[in-house]
């Protein structure tokens, strides 16, 4: 564990990716994610009705010019952003360029859940930024791990969703520099595995998947 503190672990990892957005491999390497986003989004698609993805903030990687051109071919694709809820559980929404969104007390802009415009809707696939990241390998099954902000706020939510959705994809975005070994950070009980991982090296799916 880095010095028996998550909290100073992600305070080192969000340095590093502020240092690693301003960097001169960062445009390459944000283009081969995009190159893989295009390429899971051709794969599978055909199995996505409704897409939840994020604003970022804090330097995440910010796909939703790509997700904007995707759903404007697709006109029978939704996309969506989460709301936090005060139970710490996400709601989604669906959502259009230019609506407007609310700073959350985090400083998340989130959907108006007030909005009649935009209904809430539950995902079938949800894309989420990684602070960091791990793999398990046990036997012959090999899981990804998403190290967020700390709220748990999607842990809860994938545990609910996918009691309910069971087909529900669930994407890691990240990029290879971010790989946590066991003495850094070990998924906890608690902590929910991705389907699949994006990095820049390519779309690492969970296995036996």
């Amino acid at each position: 564990m880095h010095g028996n503190s998550l909290k100073s672990l992600r305070q080192d990892l969000l340095a590093q990716r502020k240092q690693f957005a301003a960097s001169e491999s960062y445009l390459a390497k944000r283009d081969a994610v995009l190159t893989g986003l295009t390429q899971f989004l051709a794969n599978y698609g055909a199995q996505i009705q409704s897409l939840a993805l994020y604003c970022p903030i804090q330097d995440e990687l910010d796909l939703r010019a790509a997700l904007l051109a995707w759903a404007a071919s697709n006109t029978d694709k939704t996309l969506a952003l989460p709301f936090a809820r005060p139970d710490k559980h996400l709601d989604f929404y669906t959502w259009q360029e230019g609506d407007l969104l609310i700073p959350s007390r985090h400083g998340v802009p989130e959907p108006d859940p007030n909005n009649p415009r935009r209904p809430q809707v539950a995902p079938d696939c949800i894309l989420i930024p990684c602070v960091g990241w791990s793999e398990s390998i046990s036997g012959d099954k090999k899981h990804y791990w998403r190290l967020g902000y700390g709220g748990g706020y999607f842990d809860r939510t994938l545990a609910q969703l996918r009691a309910e959705k069971p087909k529900l994809l669930c994407v890691g975005i990240g990029f290879e520099w971010q790989k946590l070994d066991d003495a850094q950070w070990r998924a906890q009980t608690h902590d929910e595995p991705l389907d699949l991982l994006l990095t820049e090296s390519g779309l690492l799916p969970s296995l036996p998947y």
